[in-house]
């Protein structure tokens, strides 16, 4: 007879920016048996109403922790969420990084959902890249992702000891189509999470930048209601 092991699932680590993925990858490492502790960093992005997300998130979802991190990359600037860069509303643009690219943004915030998951006692780091309906962002890549589990397990006391951490991408190879499937299949309503990289003054949701037409293309494709109101 086989055994069974009936040991519940530690807790995972995930870094949680209050977007459509990250809210459903939260969802799934809940949904596989997991505590989840939930990052959040204050980059001092221009979409800062993402945070506010976040929070939502975190609560609709009962983590166990939720810390948000103060981390401004304003002082280094190089893209349109960090600096007076306009956010380009002319559609995604094939086989180019835009300007909307946050220099090293997932390797640097992976670092630190490394060092939270060591303090956490976690082997598991949740992260909502995707590869397939993205906006050309290389840290997004599963070769990234992969590199980067290495690079951790040699760089942190508990990879040493032999405990090394595993980085789950589960959306990596989901369009967005195949997401807002998800986020209904997980009883997620769409509006808790937010996406838009250049919000009206009312507070609305652009519906023009890359992030808002690659979210409600893939809404649409689904036959799913994207309950988010758009200017």
């Amino acid at each position: 007879m086989t055994k069974v092991n009936s040991e519940a699932p530690g807790p995972a680590v995930v870094l949680l920016s209050g977007g459509l993925d990250s809210m459903v990858s939260a969802a799934l490492a809940r949904e596989r048996g997991h505590a989840v502790h939930a990052l959040t960093i204050d980059y001092g992005q221009r979409h800062s109403r993402e945070l506010q997300s976040a929070k939502a998130i975190a609560e609709k979802l009962g983590v166990e922790r939720h810390v948000e991190l103060p981390l401004d990359l304003r002082k280094f600037g190089g893209s349109a969420l960090t600096a007076d860069i306009d956010v380009p509303k002319s559609g995604v643009e094939e086989d180019a990084i835009p300007v909307t690219y946050v220099p090293a943004r997932n390797l640097v915030f992976l670092a630190l959902t490394t060092a939270f998951a060591e303090t956490s006692g976690s082997r598991d780091i949740f992260i909502g890249v995707n590869a397939l309906d993205y906006s050309g962002y290389p840290d997004c890549r599963p070769e990234f992702i992969e590199s980067f589990a290495e690079t951790a397990r040699l760089g942190t006391k508990q990879g040493v000891e032999g405990s090394p951490f595993t980085i789950h991408a589960p959306l990596q190879y989901m369009t967005k189509a195949d997401i807002a499937r998800e986020c209904a299949r997980l009883g997620l309503d769409p509006a808790w999470s937010w996406s838009c990289y250049d919000p009206t003054p009312e507070g609305l949701a652009c519906g023009e930048c890359d992030s808002c037409r690659l979210r409600q293309k893939g809404f649409e494709e689904a036959g799913v209601v994207d309950t988010t109101v758009y200017s």
